[in-house]
């Protein structure tokens, strides 16, 4: 599956633990929106796998 990260908006995360600071590693996105359209439970599942650095990030940045 591709998907171009730039593309991705509206995001939505659960799993943030302020006691895993800086790191979030229970996070994880749980909607958002790519290229206009919802994205899918399994385009969802795929960044969650794929691209924890970009989803990490994107929760660090949506909470500062």
């Amino acid at each position: 599956m591709k998907l171009n990260l730039s593309k991705i908006e509206n995001m939505e995360f659960e799993g943030i633990d302020f006691a895993d600071y800086p790191d979030f590693v229970d996070a994880f996105l749980t909607a958002a929106d790519y290229n206009g359209k919802e994205l899918t439970e399994d385009q969802i599942d795929y960044i969650n796998d794929e691209h924890y650095d970009f989803v990490n990030e994107q929760v660090f940045q949506s909470l500062y």
